[in-house]
């Protein structure tokens, strides 16, 4: 379940609509982190990646970073229940081509998952389940 992942993560950090696509890309920046939640008044009109940012540079050059974050961020966003399994998570964020999946219960964001944190999870499942196997037919 994706609701487990999110114990021990950093927190999670939004913005609203009017900040600016430069201070969005500092806080990504000092947060290390690949994206940020576009909330205002508890709900979610928006997500900003790196990816965002780079294709407004693209599309738009410099002018870009004096933009709100309306000008850039992706919407509607598809949000998953904590109790969605790692593996579904993943089959989404694939099929749609998106890194970062906000986690909301009853209407409440509760973090924000990326793809690596759930190949990460997939991964230390499968060696947890190797190294199982291996004493199993060791005794």
């Amino acid at each position: 379940m994706i609701g487990k992942i999110l114990n021990g993560k950093k927190p999670l950090v939004t913005v609203e609509r009017a900040t600016l696509v430069s201070d969005i890309a500092a806080l990504l920046h000092k947060h290390r982190i690949g994206a940020v939640v576009v909330v205002e008044a508890g709900e979610i009109h928006g997500l900003v990646s790196e990816r965002d940012i780079c294709a407004g540079l693209h599309v738009h050059g410099c002018t870009i970073l004096d933009q709100p974050a309306s000008a850039i961020m992706s919407s509607p966003v598809v949000t998953a229940r904590p109790e969605e399994s790692v593996v579904a998570a993943m089959s989404v964020m694939t099929d749609r081509r998106f890194r970062h999946l906000p986690v909301v219960q009853d209407g409440r964001i509760l973090g924000l998952v990326s793809i690596g944190d759930l190949v990460k999870h997939r991964i230390e499942a499968a060696e947890a389940e190797a190294a199982a196997m291996k004493d199993y037919i060791a005794s």
